[in-house]
């Protein structure tokens, strides 16, 4: 089954739920433009979650959800929120969700983890789950080790579960390669920071749009808290302290506030700008209608073609 036709969205596609940018206003906007909007509700509690998806509902009629990262102190009352405000998609990420998925699926919620390995697809799969976010390394924040070249197919070979392809896709051809590697959409995060409905500070947005392909790193590797974000001044200092030694917590402190900085203050130098490796393929602000629209056309003329080739 096509994605579009599982969450009844016109597009095959999901907007990742990017944490301080994901807010209720901008998945509206998504939804309203004929993808799945998420809001992101990592930094905030559940008052705020709460707040959100009421935002999106006053904004769309379309289906919308809400993604939830585990490690939030906050997830058990996000976990309730979901439900008693009746939202139909719930993504999750840094973390298992089992304790969640039995109340989620009574309530007629549609669940879709974020995985960067099978090994979390084997342990989830009998939950009832509705899928998988199949998340490569290429993509902007939290990352795993895996590519989505390498990823996609290994979650599609061991899950009959529709598998969602995710990290490094901005484009017509990434789109038609996630739908030949098995997956039945994709979610997108990079290239909706450029769009114009995208609520980041316009300093962020030019950052993405000046940045080349080589121009992103990762972060906290060695702490077990990987993170891609653009190389500045930040990243710079982060991984010369990283490379010292220093404890996880000391890097926590060291970056506390750094993303609210660059999606709010557009502060590019001390800011943590989350950004994918596709940025070097980005090069104007445009809507989100336009975005989807050029890559489903794309994607279909590079099938159309590849097929043609090979007859």
């Amino acid at each position: 089954m096509k994605l579009n036709e599982l969450l009844g969205t016109e597009f095959p596609m999901i907007q990742g739920g990017m944490a301080n940018i994901a807010t209720g206003e901008f998945a509206a906007a998504v939804s309203n433009a004929g993808a799945l909007g998420l809001i992101g509700a990592g930094g905030m509690n559940a008052d705020m979650l709460r707040e959100q998806i009421r935002t999106c509902k006053s904004r769309t009629d379309k289906p919308f959800g809400v993604n939830i990262m585990l490690m939030n102190p906050a997830a058990p009352e996000m976990a309730k929120v979901v439900i008693e405000e009746g939202v139909k998609v719930v993504t999750t990420g840094a973390g298992v969700p089992s304790q969640f998925v039995p109340a989620w699926k009574e309530a007629g919620i549609k669940v879709f983890p974020v995985v960067p390995a099978t090994t979390l697809v084997k342990r989830l799969a009998p939950l009832g789950v509705d899928g998988f976010i199949a998340e490569g390394t290429e993509s902007g924040g939290h990352v795993g080790e895996l590519t989505t070249m390498a990823l996609v197919p290994q979650v599609r070979e061991v899950t009959d579960l529709p598998v969602i392809a995710a990290g490094g896709i901005a484009s017509g051809k990434q789109l038609a390669a996630a739908f030949a590697l098995g997956a039945c959409g994709v979610q997108l995060g990079t290239c909706l920071l450029v769009s114009e409905e995208c609520p980041i500070h316009i300093n962020y947005k030019q950052a993405v749009l000046n940045a080349k392909d080589s121009d992103t790193t990762v972060t906290g590797r060695s702490v077990n808290a990987p993170v891609r974000i653009l190389k500045n001044q930040m990243s710079r200092e982060y991984l010369k302290q990283e490379r010292a030694g220093a404890s996880r917590e000391e890097l926590e402190k060291f970056t506390l506030g750094s993303l609210r900085r660059a999606v709010f203050d557009g502060d590019t130098k001390t800011g943590s700008l989350m950004c994918g490796q596709v940025a070097g393929m980005l090069h104007e602000i445009r809507p989100l209608r336009v975005i989807f629209e050029e890559m489903m056309g794309d994607s279909r003329a590079v099938l159309a073609e590849t097929a043609a080739q090979w007859q």
